[in-house]
């Protein structure tokens, strides 16, 4: 159930980088994700809430799916990086509410029952959190909107923060 978390006062915007690091553990960004739980955010939320840049729709989409498919949204790497897979369990009911708050804002949202995780959002959590044990929803972008669509967009998803929710830009 929604609203059971702990309070989160920020959302983070981070880089998902470069796939390579998987392969390359010298990589700073790979230290910085596998630090995650123990430098930056300790408390484990309730859902993560994934905001795409690799997921550019008309309309804001999220995904609501049960179990979350590992989309490999990339060409031209090794192929040990296709086989990765991070199962996480889906966020239907974080979808739902990701909608409820956008449309309460005067936004349009959309639901897709199909699309799983892509690398902007796998990528980064199979370091930040292995076990893949926390439900995950995506959130597309549209990129051609300006700035201030997006931050209205988050400042309608802020109350998200109060449920324990993580946001990741």
């Amino acid at each position: 159930k929604m609203g059971e978390g702990k309070i989160l006062r920020e959302i983070f915007y981070l880089t998902h980088g470069d796939p390579i690091m998987y392969i390359n553990e010298s990589i700073k960004l790979r230290h910085f994700f596998e630090g995650w739980k123990e430098r930056i955010c300790s408390e484990k939320p309730k859902c993560i809430l994934v905001v795409s840049a690799h997921w550019d729709t008309d309309d804001p989409t999220v995904n609501m799916v049960e179990h979350c498919e590992t989309i490999h949204d990339f060409e031209g790497y090794p192929p040990p990086l296709y086989q990765i897979k991070y199962p996480a369990p889906g966020a239907p009911d974080l979808a739902r509410k990701v909608q409820e708050l956008l449309k309460a804002s005067g936004f349009k949202c959309e639901l897709d029952m199909k699309r799983g995780l892509d690398h902007a959002a796998w990528f980064p959590l199979m370091y930040m959190y292995p076990e893949a044990n926390i439900p995950v929803c995506e959130l597309s972008i549209q990129s051609h909107k300006d700035g201030a669509y997006h931050y209205n967009m988050g400042r309608a998803l802020a109350p998200l923060l109060q449920e324990g929710v993580l946001i990741i830009g």
